[in-house]
Order: C-alpha cells, then sequence, then structure tokens
C-alpha cells in the first residue's frame, strides 16, 4: 500500500460544503463554544508542538505520555479542536420512533501546540482517558467512528509506514502528523471534519472485558471499511504512529434536546444507534476506570 495520503478531489470539498442543509447547519449551532469550557485557555508562552516534540524525542510509553498530557491538561492545545463539528446519527428507536441524535466532535485527533505549530499526539489510553474526563468528553465508540469517518468533509487515504521497532517512537509520530498535514487542502481544513488519518481509541465493553488493553478501531480506506477492526491486543499504555484520540462531547442532542451521552449509550431504547455493542453502562466510569 502507498506511504502516500490522497484527500477528496477540491470540487468534491466544495460540493460537500455547498451541500450543507438547514439541518445541518443547526446541528452546528448546537457544538457550540461552552461544550469546550473546561479546556483551559492556552496560555500566551506555550510551547508550539515542534518544541514538545523537540522535550519528547528520546522518551516513549508513560514518561512521554506524562509530558504531553501534562501539556495538553493545561491548555497547550491548537484553537480549531475547539471548534466542535455535528455528527448526526439518524434511525429509529427501540419503539420504533425516529429518532435523530447529534454528537459534537473534534474535527481532527488530539494535538499539542498552536493553530500555527502543531503535531498530532497518539498516547496510551490511561492518558487520553484522563485528557478525555477532565475536560468533559468520552472516546468514540466503532459506530460513532463509522458515522465519523461517512460525514467527514475532508476524507483522507490512510498512510501506513514501515511497520518497524520505530513504530512508537517521536519521530515516527512527529513524522506521520506532517504527512497529514501535506495532504490536507489548506489551513481552513483544520476546522473541517477530517477521518481516515488514524485508527480510533474506542470506548467498548471488551475493555471492561480485557483490563488492561486498549481498544482500537478504524483507519478507514476511502471506501469506507477500515484496516482495523476492533482490537484489544495491545497493552493499555501501546501507542503508536497509527493510533489518535478523537474526543466526543459528553453533551449529545436527542431530536435537538441535550442530554448527557452516557446516558443515551446505556438507554436500551436508543443505544443501539450510537453502540453496535448494545447499551454501554456508566460510560463515564468506565472511562475514568481507565486511568485511576
Amino acid at each position: 500500500m502507498s506511504n502516500s495520503i490522497s484527500r477528496r478531489p477540491a470540487h468534491l470539498l466544495a460540493a460537500a460544503l455547498f451541500a450543507m442543509s438547514a439541518v445541518a447547519a443547526q446541528a452546528g449551532a448546537m457544538c457550540d463554544n461552552a461544550l469546550t469550557r473546561a479546556i483551559p485557555a492556552r496560555a500566551a508562552g506555550a510551547p508550539g508542538g515542534s518544541a514538545v516534540v523537540e522535550k519528547v524525542r528520546t522518551l516513549g510509553g508513560s514518561a512521554r505520555d506524562a509530558v504531553i498530557a501534562g501539556e495538553v491538561l493545561s491548555g497547550n492545545v491548537p484553537g480549531f479542536l475547539r471548534r466542535l463539528t455535528p455528527v448526526v446519527l439518524s434511525g429509529r428507536a427501540a419503539d420504533g420512533a425516529a429518532v435523530e441524535i447529534t454528537l459534537c466532535v473534534t474535527p481532527g485527533y488530539l494535538a499539542v501546540g498552536s493553530d500555527r505549530d502543531f503535531v498530532r499526539v497518539p498516547l496510551g489510553l490511561p492518558a487520553a482517558a484522563e485528557i478525555a474526563d477532565r475536560f468533559d468528553f468520552l472516546l468514540p465508540t466503532t459506530r460513532m467512528v463509522d458515522a465519523i469517518h461517512r460525514q467527514a468533509t475532508v476524507v483522507l487515504a490512510p498512510s501506513p509506514m514501515a511497520p518497524t521497532s520505530e513504530m512508537t517512537s517521536t519521530a515516527y509520530f512527529a513524522q506521520h502528523s506532517a504527512t497529514i498535514d501535506r495532504a490536507l487542502p489548506g489551513k481552513r481544513s483544520l476546522s473541517l471534519l477530517t477521518a481516515g488519518q488514524k485508527k480510533d481509541l474506542v470506548l467498548s465493553m471488551r475493555l471492561r472485558q480485557a483490563p488492561g488493553r486498549v481498544a482500537i478501531y478504524g483507519w478507514h480506506r476511502t471506501n469506507g471499511r477500515p484496516i482495523q477492526p476492533l482490537s484489544t491486543v495491545h497493552g493499555a499504555r501501546y501507542a503508536d504512529y497509527s493510533h489518535g484520540v478523537r474526543l466526543v462531547s459528553r453533551t449529545a442532542y436527542i431530536d435537538g434536546q441535550p442530554r448527557a451521552l452516557e446516558d443515551v449509550m446505556q438507554d436500551k431504547r436508543l443505544a443501539h444507534l450510537v453502540s453496535s455493542e448494545g447499551p454501554i453502562s456508566n460510560a463515564r466510569g468506565l472511562l475514568a476506570s481507565l486511568y485511576r
């Protein structure tokens, strides 16, 4: 498979933007800045992504995660990740009623730094879970990951790198982040929902069945088929360049009305719309258990 990343042609990108319906615009209004209020403001003197990468260049595993998580939790996150985008799941509730669930998700994967100087950062599950929880987010389910890919405005083809012992190195993930940057259709696209560039860390019932593991899924090809089926083969602290952390707000909207996403995920009437595994009880408690 080629190591290059392809992107949706410019004329299709323009068409996707033009095709935004009134419903989509209304959904976008739901995902306002209030949903990111738990993310601290970025300090004026915060280091850029390239400086953080140099700081952790020789580190790996938990030691690297601790440094990166410290930066992220202090608010050293680019502004475009604070502008959430809507993903709408429509279907029938268990009682047959039509229902529309709007999720508010980060347009891309977690990164450290500023809008001008940022690097996408893979993290082990404990660090990713703590960031999500403290910022008032959850990790996505596999069904959410599929919906994000289907509705993405910018669709990138996966760009695998050589599967060597360096897969978990800082150099590898920094290189992969730069490759993604080169594939994007300009800086404006950073705030557009983008998918296909990473595998996702996901919330899954398997995490209760296999404690001490990380659940990963996705890296969809442009035909919509994921390279990575749901897997818990790796230990919880494992992270390589192909992993990404997509955040989903804990506030969802059911037919326009706000509701806690963890309640939706355990609601027998609605859970199948957001989880292919059926109800996931106490999703926030599950998330917290992954780092506490």
